[in-house]
């Protein structure tokens, strides 16, 4: 994930500088919708409705999304994207992250070949149709949107449908749009966009255009077009997604090969044998067959879920009893259950479709609710809020999704918006950004030092002073200057977590961050993070600094005979007397011992030392409960 030519690449990530968000203006877009739909004679409400679900109206200056989607209505050109190797095979990271069973860094996969399927070739059908060029789709809101309504145009001639006024009579062609090949995903989809046409949706978009979609609660679809698709029908048999997404089942294998070596994933007893604590978001590069090919390989690395990009398809893999190996942290990969969103680095650019985000809420949702991760940040993390099992590991950690992923969007989904919970002196804030004017400088998508895309982000920049002039933070662990470019993460937070204040000077707050303060803008009209409540730990009384760990691990007197004690070590930080962070949790410490084929052999270690979860810089970390004190935020002036 280090280089733009990867999968791993998509796994992006951020560094940040504001810039002023647009003013909103209605114009143009909502014109050229209105005239789209008047020429290629296709509801407006639908022609609307679709494209929410695309991209929510944003235009993203003409840049591709991760699976090359372009404009309002993401018409795909993807393919620069064919040159895609493995999410985990950049060779940085042992996905497994169990030091008593390395595992050998899975080699590259060779690029993919062959036709890209139809649904990532859109936009040279939108021309032919349309007889619009390319480039002008791409890069041309009002032409991206005529593209669009003559895909719908013809997706309902192709049904032998007539061109009704009534959105009601366009089911079918929506469902064609997606691009699904089957049946039960192209009606999650068909099902989402009516959602939308019957709620009715209003924004401004990162072009600060305001569009609007007036509610139409009495439109029913008729559904019985779907029939008529010829869409094959997918088995959910097997699978534990909730009714509200499509979901299918396509086994990760569970195989020996080789000299006793076996993958790709360990079976176990969750929840009964240990709880779930995490729900890891990933981004990976490559087609969709292209990720389903790498999964199936028992000598390559496992995750349990995939999410396809276009329509919000899902693919089960793992058992959420069983344990894949995702996270590059072995504590992690047994607490947690990893999902893997489609797409790669096409221009290079990195933004999501909303059919994606909301596939990918209800999942998360359900899952949440059925293992009871709590809907926070510090359970429902990205690849790179992932801490280092060890020191030497820190470096080669992955930093996927990456500064685009918008997680404000995605908790909102959740139905977990993060919001003010204190006084304006809280002693906790939670960082907040508006997604859309928050448009960080960042170098290195497309080569070294290069600028990346201007684009809305997540991320918020930490300085060592009230000045974007002083030194950005240093993340010992790296052992690296930091810089601007989209894999460094010495000095980023991330919305919604949560750190403790360590001063305010203007329009600027200071939190405790890795050892240091570290500083943020953060202007009252503007706010860059909201007031909140929590807890926080500090060294317990007459110590000046605690070690700070990538895993909570038993102590050594824990561990049964046949079962080599783990070591607790400790990472480059250290927790300073003065210093607090927020708690995410407590756990008791615990370790999955599974190093053999045969399930017979696994233990589940639990010791008696307890470990708090902190949010210790922009990925979690533990320190033990004897070493710290635990106490209810307080204000900070």
């Amino acid at each position: 994930m280090r280089t733009a030519g990867t999968v791993a690449a998509v796994a992006l990530l951020f560094p940040l500088l504001g810039a002023a968000p647009p003013e909103a203006r209605p114009d143009g877009l909502q014109q050229a919708f209105a005239a789209a739909a008047a020429e290629y004679r296709v509801p407006q409400s639908v022609l609307l409705g679709v494209s929410y679900l695309q991209s929510r109206w944003d235009t993203h200056g003409g840049a591709p999304s991760v699976t090359g989607g372009y404009g309002p209505m993401h018409l795909t050109d993807a393919r620069t994207a064919l040159a895609a190797a493995g999410h985990h095979a950049d060779g940085t990271e042992d996905p497994r992250g169990d030091d008593a069973r390395p595992l050998p860094r899975p080699a590259a996969k060779p690029p993919l070949t062959g036709v890209l399927p139809a649904r990532l070739t859109t936009l040279p059908k939108a021309a032919r149709l349309t007889g619009l060029d390319p480039e002008r789709l791409r890069t041309d809101p009002a032409a991206n949107v005529a593209g669009g309504a003559a895909l719908l145009a013809a997706a309902q001639r192709e049904l032998g449908e007539p061109p009704s006024p009534d959105p009601a009579d366009w089911y079918g062609a929506v469902a064609r749009f997606s691009g699904a090949d089957d049946s039960a995903t192209a009606a999650a989809y068909a099902d989402g966009v009516y959602d939308v046409i019957r709620g009715g949706e209003e924004r401004t978009t990162d072009a600060g255009e305001r569009i609007s979609l007036p509610a139409r609660p009495d439109v029913v679809p008729d559904t019985a077009q779907l029939r008529r698709t010829g869409l094959r029908t997918a088995s959910a048999a097997g699978t534990e997604c909730p009714a509200s997404v499509s979901c299918e089942w396509i086994p990760a294998p569970y195989e020996q090969f080789g000299d006793g070596d076996y993958g790709n994933h360990d079976l176990g007893n969750r929840p009964a044998s240990q709880s779930i604590e995490y729900i890891v978001v990933h981004d990976t590069e490559g087609t969709w067959e292209g990720v389903l090919d790498m999964v199936q390989d028992p000598a390559y690395v496992s995750w349990n879920y995939s999410l396809r990009s276009t329509d919000g398809h899902i693919a089960q893999h793992v058992r959420a009893k069983d344990v894949a190996w995702h996270a590059g942290n072995w504590y992690v990969n047994a607490k947690s259950i990893g999902l893997e969103h489609e797409g790669f680095l096409a221009d290079p650019d990195a933004w999501y479709t909303e059919a994606m985000y909301r596939s990918s809420a209800r999942l998360v949702t359900y899952l949440a609710g059925k293992y009871g991760v709590p809907l926070d940040r510090q359970h429902i993390i990205g690849h790179d809020n992932v801490p280092g099992p060890t020191a030497p590991a820190v470096p080669g950690m992955h930093t996927d999704p990456g500064p685009y992923w918008d997680w404000r969007h995605y908790f909102e989904l959740l139905g977990r918006p993060f919001e003010r919970g204190a006084g304006r002196n809280s002693g906790v804030v939670t960082i907040r950004p508006d997604y859309t004017a928050n448009r960080p400088v960042f170098t290195g998508c497309a080569g070294s030092g290069e600028p990346c895309p201007v684009h809305g982000s997540s991320a918020v920049r930490l300085y060592s002073d009230h000045d974007e002039n002083a030194p950005l933070i240093t993340d010992a662990g790296l052992g690296t200057p930091p810089k601007t470019g989209v894999n460094d993460l010495s000095s980023r937070v991330s919305t919604g977590q949560q750190f403790a204040v360590a001063g305010r000077w203007r329009d600027w707050t200071a939190i405790w961050y890795l050892g240091e303060k570290a500083w943020f803008r953060n202007p009252e009209r503007r706010p860059t993070a909201v007031p909140a409540r929590g807890r926080v730990v500090t060294p317990r009384d007459g110590l000046d600094s605690v070690p700070v760990y990538g895993r909570a691990y038993p102590e050594a007197s824990a561990y049964p005979a046949g079962v080599p004690a783990q070591a607790v070590s400790p990472l480059p930080y250290r927790l300073l007397k003065g210093q607090r962070y927020v708690v995410g949790g407590t756990v008791r410490g615990e370790y999955y011992y599974a190093v053999s084929f045969d399930p017979a052999s696994h233990r589940v270690v639990v010791g008696e030392d307890l470990y708090h979860s902190i949010q210790f810089g922009h990925r979690v970390a533990f320190v033990r409960a004897a070493d710290v004190r635990v106490e209810p935020s307080a204000a900070r002036p």
